[in-house]
């Protein structure tokens, strides 16, 4: 019997009414589940009495896969919780995008195929950021989508510096830098400028944000180059490193962001077979 983690957003799911459904589906068809709360909730939300909610970190090294109820932005942050655990995870879209769903709230009826194992697997590459500051590591996370470089809330420009494997590839100023992975090409790293780019590529997307030159352009580099950023020498201020839209870390001057290709690689379930031209079409035009 399959043991499935089914972790819904309290703040997306209203009454917690799609994951109670998604349950009662796939309990139906055999399948064991567990619901648990994707990240701590404010102490004033009311919690249902009547849900039986399990510790997340008691589950992950018992269940055989996570189902996820949100948005991108919680898929993508149970998706590195997931991977970390070697689970496959397969989202359900409760907000309004959705890039990165397998399925919409009112598809739930094709979860029954979880229990007959009529689905495939994704696999996507992700990346591993690491902050020196010296010769200390003093941040490490992975990425989904894409890492970001800005210059946070004031108006100003930030002066980088990006070199591919040691090699100087581009210095410029501007509102800062996206790196992402082929998956997180049709998020932010589009917005700026950034190529569509098929999942399954591996590729590393190096995206200046309106970069203040007219040289500072898109780079396709290949998943075998390892990527270093800085703030550069003319440089007044700091800079702003966030991981898949999570919380901003301070950058000084003198710190190296390094990234690379991770050795961990997302899972994603896919219960139909569609085309990834599809999904861009029926996204973009549909929102």
């Amino acid at each position: 019997m399959k043991r499935v983690i089914l972790t819904p957003n309290p703040y997306r799911d209203t009454g917690f009414q799609t994951v109670r459904a998604a349950q009662k589906i796939l309990q139906d068809a055999g399948v064991e589940t567990r619901i648990c709360l994707p990240f701590e909730v404010d102490k004033s939300y009311n919690l249902p009495r009547d849900i039986r909610f399990s510790r997340l970190d008691r589950e992950l090294n018992r269940a055989d896969m996570v189902i996820c109820f949100g948005g991108d932005g919680t898929i993508l942050h149970m998706a590195k919780t997931a991977t970390r655990h070697r689970l496959p995870i397969l989202g359900v879209n409760i907000g309004t995008m959705g890039f990165i769903a397998e399925l919409e709230s009112g598809e739930l009826n094709d979860l029954v195929k979880i229990a007959t194992g009529d689905y495939t697997l994704d696999s996507r590459l992700m990346l591993d950021v690491t902050i020196r500051r010296g010769s200390d590591v003093i941040f490490h996370d992975i990425a989904l989508n894409d890492i970001t470089l800005t210059k946070g809330a004031v108006a100003r420009i930030v002066h980088l510096n990006v070199r591919c494997d040691g090699v100087q590839a581009m210095e410029f100023g501007g509102d800062g830098l996206i790196v992402a992975t082929p998956t997180g090409s049709t998020a932010y790293s589009l917005s700026a400028g950034g190529p569509i780019v098929e999942p399954d590529a591996r590729n590393i997307l190096i995206t200046p944000i309106c970069a203040h030159d007219i040289v500072s352009k898109c780079i396709v580099a290949s998943d075998r180059r390892k990527i270093d950023v800085q703030l550069a020498a003319n440089a007044r201020r700091n800079a702003y490193l966030s991981v898949d839209g999570g919380k901003a870390f301070k950058m000084n001057m003198g710190d190296v962001a390094t990234i690379s290709c991770s050795k961990l690689e997302t899972k994603l379930i896919r219960l139909k077979n569609r085309s990834f031209y599809d999904v861009v079409n029926n996204k973009f035009r549909n929102n």
